[in-house]
């Protein structure tokens, strides 16, 4: 079954996960989460943002996520939104060169 394990070993220590290996998001990440990966913005995550700025996920691999095609395609372009929300705060929305 697609999305029942995610495939996520390859970013341990870089994200904070869930008990089952999925990557916490937004609202899911306590403050405790947030002091373990010294999360260094005056802002909290965005709610696709995982613990480490700038970095969203969506569909499957999400902790909480409905698990459909659907609804990731919708997180996936809700993402994109952020992604740009999160270029502007940090002044990186034109490019430099």
């Amino acid at each position: 079954m697609a999305g029942a394990l995610p495939a996520t070993d390859w970013l341990d220590g870089c994200v904070v996960t869930d008990d089952k290996g999925f990557l916490k998001t937004g609202g899911d990440l306590g403050s405790e989460d947030l002091a373990g990966r010294h999360w260094p913005l005056a802002r909290t995550p965005h709610s696709l943002e995982t613990s480490l700025p700038g970095v969203f996920a969506v569909g499957d691999v999400r902790s909480g996520s409905m698990k459909r095609v659907a609804s990731a395609v919708g997180e996936g372009a809700a993402a994109v939104a952020l992604v740009h929300r999160t270029l502007r705060e940090q002044g990186g929305g034109e490019r430099q060169t």
